[in-house]
């Protein structure tokens, strides 16, 4: 009976979720209901004593790479920088490539640092225009963007900025360039797969006679010719974070003095370190190199700020829910069948990870809740925890962008299109393809060793 109390919850923060009320009111109301309905404590110490606790600890541990991140974020897109690097890439690459151009340029600008949210605003005008004026159809368009943006840049790639990059690094002692070759063998399986699944639906669609399609886009959006940093100047920033980061990670913070400076204080080295000393001296470069470009600093600075506090409250309160459940004696009974069932340990990584992912509809919400919930668990059997680091992310972003997702349904109306129109494509080559690479990656280790 209690295993099935878990359940329902689970299945209501799911539905709920989907219906649109906010996971910062549901987590707890269902964390409590959870411990009300199985008795093992009562329900407000489920909340003041379990559910805060940990959520808060999820602040403490993540909030400046959430802050800085936002922050990076909104001053790309308020100055224009991230428009015009991406416009950059689809002018030189033209219309005869318009599907690449456009997920190569959000690749660049999610890989760069630049937070989705900024990312699916900053390309939709410009992936609006290309593919019109390739006459592909705009219903494809955010399958593209979300290609860029939410797929291999976002849990593959070695070093990218993205915090959901970061989440892995302090629970299993890692870095953000965490097995880089199977990274990049994810990575590339992605790009490729996804390029042919929307270049193939194209192409039948044109056969058939449809093109862009008439959509109402009577505003501005597509044709801002506002100024912009030159592209060399835009670029400055991501080589920054690039850079810096680089070398924080491998050379400083593995340096045997600065390594024995944190071991007199009882701590070992936080993997989020380097990220956001990257991306506070990006911000700091843009604040002084594009100042006639922003034209009210404060107020942009302000609005990123402000931006980072939903996403990280969100997840740290999905965190919290997370701890109430895992308090739960039930959840005994729920750890006993996983690991009763007989397939290789990374195998129940995975299955875990995107599980909790798709139930919630955030990749970010489903690491937060898989490391509270199993972190220590999965750690314990030995797997190399850098592939761990890896394979956990590959496979929250799997199933995490459901129909409920906040991310999809806030890119389909950026987009003006609808699930029924555009949702197909975006279940292929963010749910199917990463799955599938989520599988093959965990094969190659398996077989191979490979990290």
């Amino acid at each position: 009976m209690d295993v099935a109390v878990i359940l329902l919850t689970l299945v209501g923060l799911m539905y709920f979720a989907y219906r649109g009320v906010s996971v910062l009111i549901l987590a707890p109301i269902l964390a409590m209901a959870a411990a009300l309905l199985t008795s093992d404590f009562p329900f407000l110490y489920a909340l003041s004593n379990v559910f805060m606790p940990a959520a808060a600890n999820y602040i403490k541990l993540y909030f400046p790479i959430f802050i800085a991140g936002a922050i990076f974020g909104k001053l790309m897109g308020a100055s224009g920088a991230a428009r015009a690097l991406s416009r950059f890439i689809i002018q030189h690459l033209g219309t005869k490539h318009a599907i690449l151009s456009v997920v190569l340029a959000t690749a660049l600008l999610t890989y760069g640092g630049v937070s989705l949210f900024v990312v699916v605003f900053a390309m939709y005008p410009i992936g609006a225009a290309t593919f019109r004026a390739a006459g592909i159809p705009k219903r494809l368009l955010p399958a593209a963007i979300t290609l860029g943006a939410f797929t291999f840049t976002m849990t593959a790639l070695p070093g990218t900025p993205q915090y959901l990059n970061t989440m892995p690094t302090i629970p299993f002692g890692t870095t953000i360039y965490a097995a880089p070759a199977l990274g990049l063998l994810a990575g590339t399986m992605m790009l490729v797969l996804g390029i042919l699944w929307i270049k193939y639906r194209a192409q039948k669609a044109m056969a058939a006679g449809e093109n862009y399609g008439d959509h109402d886009e009577s505003d501005k959006d597509l044709d801002d010719n506002s100024a912009t940093p030159g592209v060399f100047m835009a670029l400055v920033p991501i080589l920054l974070v690039f850079v810096i980061n680089f070398a924080l990670t491998n050379f400083y913070f593995k340096s045997p003095a600065v390594i024995a400076e944190y071991e007199t204080l009882d701590t070992r080295i936080n993997g989020t370190w380097p990220v956001i000393i990257a991306l506070a001296v990006a911000i700091v470069f843009m604040l002084v190199s594009y100042r006639r470009y922003l034209f009210d600093t404060n107020k942009h600075v302000f609005d990123g700020s402000v931006g980072s506090l939903l996403p990280i409250f969100n997840t740290a309160s999905e965190v919290g829910y997370g701890a109430v459940i895992t308090a739960l004696s039930a959840f005994v009974i729920i750890k006993a069948g996983i690991a009763a069932i007989d397939i290789p340990d990374l195998f129940k990584v995975a299955l875990t990870s995107t599980s909790l992912a798709g139930i919630i509809g955030s990749s970010s919400g489903g690491t937060g809740m898989v490391l509270a919930l199993l972190g220590n668990d999965f750690l314990n059997t030995g797997i190399n925890p850098e592939v761990l680091h890896r394979v956990v992310l590959l496979a929250a972003g799997g199933l995490d962008t459901l129909p409920h997702c906040g991310a999809v349904i806030t890119l389909l109306a950026v987009c003006r299109l609808t699930h029924r129109q555009s949702y197909g494509d975006i279940a292929v080559v963010t749910m199917a393809i990463p799955l599938m690479a989520a599988f093959t990656v965990i094969v190659v280790h398996l077989s191979t060793g490979l990290v």
